[in-house]
């Protein structure tokens, strides 16, 4: 069947099976959700269900390498190009172990739609010598090549999707608000979809709110900041912390914490997006030089770093969201709805006025819901519907997002 009559097969049903993957700034491993989506007679989504998910986690070699990517100090041109490439053998190789799990054939799946993995994210626009002179661009890059992911698998392949909001002048982030407003909008309640990732991310979904009325941005770091802190702490024996533990354990530095708010990413008004471009690893350097002049014990920096995540969401709640909407429900997902010293963290400076829960309580495993949201992306790609938001990544129009392998 060629290109343009796949379409209009895939336009022409209701019903569609899809699977979403996602590797997020955490740079943990690949999230592969099956995703099954039915459409009214315009072609609009009627319903959304997750069928199976499973997860696969980076080896340390593979982490070593993009980890190397994501640092003008050690990112090398030959190990970018190579890991481009070799990054689609374990989405494919997730995409495969996920259909077995389901029990589901390639033949069932209309397409894989791939977020692919963040190397490195500008924010706003960067100068760039054009050919008219000097100009300005926006530009963020997702590796990931969409052939060699088609040919693993058999199925089609949408991915790349930043890259068209980027072009349409937006940030080309936050994209998973557009899912959010599907999965969750409420006729009646004011929600706030918070995704902890590596970075930390808001949807705002006012009570009936229609789609030019989301509003979305990022908060600052999520489990970046932890994690690496966590890794040099223990020398490489953990990863994150479970649940946080090691936070619990330590006490919070109230004058570091006051410094760190002090970024002025947090004074910046939405749209913005940042990256680990500016929580990476030099970040995390500076933490421990602060940590060793104030004398911190390893815990009382993790709990310090936790207590940042948790303050900075809280700020941009305050300052760009509660002044113009009334929100009765918080909903995190991502790992960081794993850590429970995080989101006591987080009610503390909330109050009770606001109720945190997570994606679990919907029946979403809360580190499925982006894998599932680019499911949603993808799919309506392929329906030739534009699925970014212009109030959230500041683009000039709405535009569908991605490219379409076959």
């Amino acid at each position: 069947m060629n290109q343009p009559a796949r379409l209009l097969d895939y336009r022409s049903k209701r019903e569609h099976l899809l699977i979403g993957l996602m590797s997020g700034t955490s740079l943990d491993g690949i999230d592969a959700a099956l995703v099954a989506i039915r459409t009214n007679g315009n072609g609009e989504i009627e319903d959304v269900a997750l069928r199976e998910f499973y997860y696969m986690p980076y080896s340390d070699d593979l982490r070593e390498w993009v980890l190397n990517l994501c640092s003008v100090e050690t990112a090398r041109l030959d190990q970018l190009t190579a890991v481009h490439y070799g990054l689609s053998e374990w989405y494919a190789y997730a995409v495969n172990q996920l259909m077995e799990k389901a029990g589901v054939t390639a033949a069932e799946v209309d397409a894989v739609c791939n977020h692919g993995q963040t190397i490195w994210h500008i924010a706003g626009h960067t100068p760039f010598p054009g050919p008219t002179g000097m100009t300005e661009v926006r530009a963020s890059l997702q590796i990931g090549e969409l052939s060699t992911l088609a040919e693993r698998t058999g199925i089609p392949v949408v991915g790349n999707f930043r890259a068209r909001d980027l072009a349409a002048d937006g940030e080309g982030a936050p994209l998973v608000p557009y899912a959010d407003y599907i999965l969750f909008r409420h006729a009646e309640k004011g929600r706030l979809l918070q995704n902890i990732g590596g970075i930390a991310n808001v949807t705002v979904l006012p009570a009936g709110a229609s789609i030019e009325e989301v509003v979305a941005f990022d908060t600052g770091p999520g489990n970046m900041i932890m994690d690496q802190i966590v890794q040099i702490v223990t020398e490489g024996k953990l990863r994150y912390d479970e649940a946080g533990r090691l936070a619990a354990s330590g006490v919070v530095s109230q004058p570091l914490l006051e410094r760190l708010m002090q970024d002025p990413y947090y004074q910046v008004k939405p749209p913005k997006s940042t990256g680990r471009e500016v929580y990476g690893k030099a970040f995390a350097q500076e933490m421990l030089a602060e940590a060793g002049k104030l004398g911190l014990s390893g815990p009382d920096l993790i709990a310090t770093v936790t207590a940042l995540t948790a303050a900075s969401i809280a700020q941009a709640y305050l300052q760009f969201v509660l002044p113009t909407t009334k929100v009765e429900e918080v909903i995190v997902s991502g790992g960081g709805a794993h850590n429970q010293t995080l989101l006591r963290m987080l009610q503390s400076q909330l109050g009770a006025g606001m109720t945190i829960t997570t994606t679990q309580q919907f029946g979403m495993p809360d580190d499925a819901k982006e894998a599932v949201a680019f499911a949603i992306l993808g799919h309506e790609t392929l329906m030739g519907r534009p699925s970014n938001v212009p109030s959230v990544t500041g683009a000039k129009r709405a535009v569908p997002l991605g490219n379409i392998c076959f």
